[in-house]
């Protein structure tokens, strides 16, 4: 069942467009990240989604409830969605107790105290209800905003940044808490975040977000392997990108050799693949022969900047577990994938 529907949406700051012709659709459960450089709209969308910001063009549904149009607009308290901030937006006055049934004035004591009771324990925090905002640490202040934002039955919830004031040695397991709550309460969210590595681990689909406009929107694994251009490719991690010299029946001629594909699948005007630093191996068979320029160690590997010896202008990256010397020569091999081409101007 779809719980939120935003169709060719708009919005602007004092006259200046930072939403254009957007559209965007969760079903139940859904967990989107909106994932982009900083001024590119991602927080505005979160805004107008909550009743914060106007829009100038399109619709915002939240099930088949209109709430959102150019002309009308239904006040932010009116609409069932939840919101967590990186902040925690915690009353420092209240205790957990009490952040957690400020929303819930509406019922009795005793019905207000047994939710209040859920919520703790589903974000692990019997025994808090006295404790003060100042007494919890980042990761266990995180758990109160969250417990108070679902202790209404929200039918959406938005996550502005939510784990950027977390210790990194917390946020993965507060990440993949919240990220099962969600799940178990059937409660869908859209996520802002700058770090694609949260949006892989959180999100079931990403957003990748250019100037006001989603570039594409798929599974974490699809835009790595899959993306639909270079803004989206460079966007998800390190990229190789060889210039496509001929195309043979056997696919790509490169510096690299060649790179299976069908030729009629290669758009004519597309000049170059690209290639992962993963999707490139070591190989002292292969013909292929480069020269180390660079290294830097990552923990876990080295990568490598090597440079062909046969020509000047081609320098890739390549991850691998062995530790090489500088100017060292080494052969490079292409792991089988899907080929994925651009046209790139040089």
């Amino acid at each position: 069942m779809t719980q939120l529907t935003i169709s060719n949406l708009s919005s602007q700051y004092d006259d200046k467009a930072v939403i254009t012709g957007l559209s965007l659709t969760l079903e139940q459960d859904d967990i989107v990240a909106l994932l982009g450089p900083s001024g590119c709209g991602k927080t505005t969308l979160l805004r107008a989604i909550a009743g914060l910001q106007p829009i100038t063009a399109g619709e915002i549904k939240l099930g088949e409830v209109i709430m959102t149009t150019p002309s009308q607009s239904l006040a932010s308290e009116k609409r069932n969605i939840g919101m967590i901030f990186q902040d925690y937006a915690l009353f420092p006055h209240l205790n957990v107790t009490d952040n957690v049934a400020f929303g819930l004035q509406k019922l009795t004591k005793s019905q207000r105290f047994d939710v209040v009771e859920e919520m703790l324990r589903l974000v692990k925090l019997q025994g808090y209800g006295d404790r003060f905002p100042h007494e919890l640490s980042g990761g266990q202040q995180q758990r109160v905003a969250i417990a108070r934002a679902l202790a209404y039955k929200p039918q959406l919830m938005l996550l502005d940044e939510p784990f950027s004031n977390i210790d990194s040695q917390s946020r993965g397991e507060i990440m993949q808490e919240m990220r099962q709550i969600l799940k178990a309460q059937g409660v869908p969210a859209v996520f802002v975040t700058h770090s694609k590595d949260e949006a892989f681990a959180f999100a079931d689909k990403i957003a990748i977000f250019s100037e006001g406009k989603i570039e594409q929107i798929d599974k974490g694994s699809v835009l790595y392997a899959e993306p639909s251009s270079p803004y989206v490719a460079n966007f998800m991690g390190k990229t190789n990108y060889l210039t496509i010299d001929s195309v043979s029946d056997k696919g790509l001629e490169t510096a690299l050799g060649t790179i299976p594909m069908d030729a009629d699948q290669l758009i004519d005007s597309h000049n170059v693949v690209m290639l992962r630093p993963e999707q490139l191996v070591i190989d002292e068979q292969s013909s292929c022969r480069f020269s180390v320029v660079q290294s830097i160690f990552a923990g876990s590997h080295w990568i490598y900047k090597v440079k062909a010896i046969a020509t000047d202008d081609v320098t890739v990256e390549v991850h691998s577990h062995a530790m090489l010397e500088l100017e060292q020569i080494v052969g490079l091999t292409v792991l089988p994938h899907k080929s994925v081409t651009f046209n790139i101007n040089k």
